[in-house]
């Protein structure tokens, strides 16, 4: 593939990028004239999508902390197993894309981004924040990820490798993060509960 259909074809997997761009100025031009703030966006958005949440992404975690062999299909296929627990608001590939869970180890963490637009799994994580759209982190998390996660508050050990995956219009990323210590007791709500959107986009531990 040639430079020119390799550009081309980035293109075409982000072709919401234009859309995208116009309304994220918008925001940040009601935000500048004190209109309202980031949050106060999120939280519209949150409540306007409420179908679409970060518990469904949670309880694809918590059900592959109980069950092995869920974790292995849903590392597998993500798509399938998302309709094999008949989470709302629907199947990923209904939307058109492919669902790849990433699972946290020992020695790897795993972090999402979408280095040309803001491409993400919004029935599973809820929408996204602010900060998931912004240049800062689409450029940065790519060239620095160690030193993005520690202004998150997540300072991982130099030896922990981290691994970042590139959101596309067809294919989609959520993180399986490790199950704590200490919760063999817990039941599955409870489970769920610990379970939060920067967690399954890789930007926090569980």
């Amino acid at each position: 593939m040639s430079a020119a259909d390799h550009h081309h074809a980035e293109t075409a997997e982000h072709e919401d990028l234009p859309v995208a761009a116009r309304v994220r100025r918008l925001e940040e031009r009601v935000i500048a004239a004190g209109l309202t703030t980031d949050e106060n966006l999120d939280a519209f958005i949150g409540e306007f999508l409420r179908r679409a949440s970060p518990v469904n992404g949670a309880r694809l975690v918590a059900r592959a902390w109980t069950d092995p062999g869920f974790r292995e299909r849903l590392l597998a296929d993500g798509n399938a197993a998302v309709a094999e627990l008949g989470l709302s608001p629907g199947d990923p590939a209904r939307e058109g894309y492919r669902l790849q869970v990433v699972a946290n180890t020992e020695g790897v963490h795993n972090v999402i981004v979408c280095t040309l637009c803001s491409c993400y799994p919004l029935s599973l994580l809820g929408p996204s924040p602010s900060w998931y759209k912004s240049h800062a982190y689409r450029a940065r998390t790519v060239r620095e990820p160690r030193a993005v996660l520690a202004e998150f508050g997540l300072t991982l050990p130099a030896e922990v490798e981290i691994a970042v995956w590139d959101s596309s219009s067809e294919a989609r990323y959520m993180v399986l993060p490790r199950r704590p210590s200490g919760t063999g007791d817990l039941t599955g709500d409870e489970l769920v509960a610990l379970v939060t959107r920067e967690g399954l986009i890789g930007t926090a531990a569980v």
